[in-house]
């Protein structure tokens, strides 16, 4: 299967499950391929026929968005150089999630999350800890007797009801011993925070110097901007005033550029975000719901409130088509 039917599938897939989802960012760089959000969850999808083709320095962009614009960075893919991917199980790459077509038909549609992950030395599960106590004591078992049932040390057991995972063979004979299962899902919605090693969000890029300039106007009207290197925009608006962002981006106003634009305001709907285009010269105010501000406009505008104003009467009300 193609990597363009593979993406036209997989969005497809959360369609029916009632997600609006993003036009597809066809303009490189990228580094994922459509936004979609359902309620409050929002996910940033790269979709990849061989998920090693997924870089670290994709992986840290994507990791970026997901922190300044409150979404889930996710893989979809089918495979490995070496293997396919198993259903039902939440594999990493450079700190992003990533799972196969059925397991995201399980758990988008079918609302069925994975209960296995993979890290080095096989693949796990999160036990319940605190049922796993109660189970035991209630049988009057101690730890010593569990971990001999288990073939573990006593230590084992207790670091279980912890909260540490185990392995796939544990989770069974544990079930065979109880007759329930102690496992709880990978909660993938929320970057499977809780099994993979939480290191703190990558640092941003540095800014291009010809972006200073506007970094200097959007400070000034309330935004941490954070640079990107590999988004269908430049940079991403944090506003210190009230829970929304920007997503902006600057070039002469090419085709290209429009096509860029367009992309940017479909991600920004779903996202929540406003988007806003710089350019030296323009006809139009709008491109598809993207505000488009000329430089000289920019270097004008004093007044937070001023370029707060022009975003919205722009970005809301003018829908010029290019």
């Amino acid at each position: 299967m193609s990597r363009s039917a593979l993406i036209e599938n997989v969005t497809a897939m959360l369609a029916d499950a009632g997600f609006t989802v993003s036009d597809r960012c066809v303009i490189r760089p990228k580094s994922f391929d459509v936004a979609a959000r359902r309620g409050e969850d929002l996910l940033f999808l790269k979709v990849l026929g061989n998920v090693d083709a997924f870089d670290a320095p994709t992986g840290a962009e994507m990791r970026r968005l997901g922190h300044y614009l409150h979404g889930t960075p996710i893989v979809v893919g089918l495979r490995t150089r070496d293997q396919e991917l198993e259903p039902g199980v939440v594999y990493f790459r450079h700190g992003v999630p990533v799972i196969s077509p059925d397991t995201a038909m399980d758990l988008f549609v079918e609302g069925v999350p994975p209960l296995v992950y993979a890290a080095p030395g096989g693949l796990y599960v999160n036990i319940d800890g605190d049922i796993l106590a109660d189970e035991r004591e209630e049988r009057g078992w101690s730890l010593g007797r569990l971990a001999t049932e288990l073939g573990v040390s006593r230590r084992t057991v207790s670091k279980y009801e912890d909260g540490m995972n185990a392995s796939i063979d544990v989770a069974v004979k544990l079930e065979d011993v109880f007759g329930d299962a102690l496992t709880s899902p990978v909660d993938v919605l929320d970057g499977a925070d809780e099994v993979r090693d939480a290191d703190p969000t990558p640092d941003d890029p540095e800014a291009d110097p010809e972006d200073e300039p506007i970094v200097a106007v959007l400070t000034r009207a309330g935004f941490d901007v954070h640079p990107t290197v590999r988004a269908p925009f430049k940079a991403v608006g944090e506003d210190t005033e009230r829970p929304s962002g920007l997503l902006t981006g600057h070039s002469t106003l090419t085709d290209a550029a429009v096509k860029r634009a367009r992309i940017m305001a479909s991600v920004g709907r779903v996202t929540r975000t406003r988007a806003v285009y710089f350019v030296d010269e323009a006809k139009q105010e709008s491109i598809g719901g993207t505000a488009i501000i000329e430089r000289s406009e920019l270097e004008r505008i004093d007044d937070p409130a001023e370029f707060r104003d022009l975003l919205k009467e722009r970005g809301d009300d003018a829908e010029t088509e290019a």
